[in-house]
């Protein structure tokens, strides 16, 4: 199997002596308890990600050549913002527990947590889809810049999952490996990696930088889909390769086992042909640029 292989090759041998306890970090998925209103640190990285993604998109869009407006970003924050987080919750129910469709309540009961990147991606996709056909803009180039953005949510999201102590990675001998608490059942817990950390780091810091660098740096803002295609072939490249050190779902565990990847590997492989193919044709896309929103035109 593809996964005891790796795990093999790495020495994961799930020792807990001598490495970081999380109780001793002092974390606390409450980032503020006023007794009657709980904010946690999940909930705070959603909203963060929202108001600073919204932030850096108004920084883009006042280069020239942007395919929208400020007064576009606005109504944008809404719509991505509900698409989020109906996508990422109707994401999980599909493909991470089902059962949930049993009692749709559960669905809604968004603070239990459990959230799908991919669905919160389609929903994101849906929401740049009603813009652009409400205000006549060119959905593809509206997502170039949606995506040099996504990374910051992503970052966010993974550091409040390493807070709350959940979605932790298999176990490993490594000297940064965390001993979470409960994470076998009745036995002594071993040390793991901090695989949402490291999910952090490549899907959220890694990623926004080279998007950061092609956008700044190069002209492949206006390659229609180029960026959109980097940011959907670097997420699933660095998603695929992290999930090797990453625990499957406990409902997923047997799905793991007899595919040889986990759920998360399976959903990142079309993000990844997709992404190579809007790379690959994003030049013959290229065409004269009239800016809704900065100065003179770009060819």
């Amino acid at each position: 199997m593809i996964l005891s292989t790796l795990a093999a090759a790495t020495g994961d041998v799930g020792m807990a002596a001598g490495h970081i306890r999380y109780v001793d970090l002092g974390l606390d998925p409450v980032a503020l308890n006023l007794g009657f209103f709980q904010l946690k640190w999940y909930s705070l990285a959603y909203i963060t990600g929202i108001l600073a993604g919204w932030w850096y998109l108004l920084k883009l869009l006042d280069q020239p050549g942007a395919p929208m407006a400020r007064r576009h970003a606005d109504d944008f924050v809404f719509y991505a913002t509900l698409g989020i987080i109906l996508g990422g919750r109707l994401g999980y129910a599909i493909f991470y527990a089902p059962e949930m469709f049993a009692n749709p309540i559960k669905i809604l009961r968004l603070w239990d947590g459990g959230m799908s990147f991919h669905g919160g991606m389609v929903g994101l996709i849906l929401g740049i889809w009603w813009l652009a056909r409400k205000h006549g803009l060119r959905a593809l180039r509206v997502a170039d810049y949606v995506t040099c953005v996504a990374p910051i949510g992503q970052f966010l999201g993974r550091v409040a999952n390493f807070v709350n102590g959940e979605l932790w990675g298999k176990p490993s001998d490594a000297p940064w490996a965390v001993v979470f608490p409960r994470t076998v059942p009745g036995g002594l817990d071993p040390a793991r990696h901090p695989s949402q950390l490291y999910e952090a780091l490549g899907e959220g810091l890694i990623l926004f930088l080279i998007l950061a660098f092609l956008f700044w740096r190069t002209d492949a803002r206006y390659k229609p889909g180029f960026l959109l295609g980097t940011g959907m072939a670097g997420f699933g490249v660095a998603r695929f390769i992290i999930e090797f050190w990453r625990e499957p779902d406990a409902q997923l565990v047997e799905f793991a086992q007899a595919t040889g990847l986990h759920m998360g590997q399976w959903l990142t492989l079309p993000m990844i042909a997709i992404g190579i193919y809007l790379m690959v044709t994003s030049k013959r896309r290229r065409v004269r640029v009239e800016p809704i929103a900065g100065s003179e035109s770009v060819a």
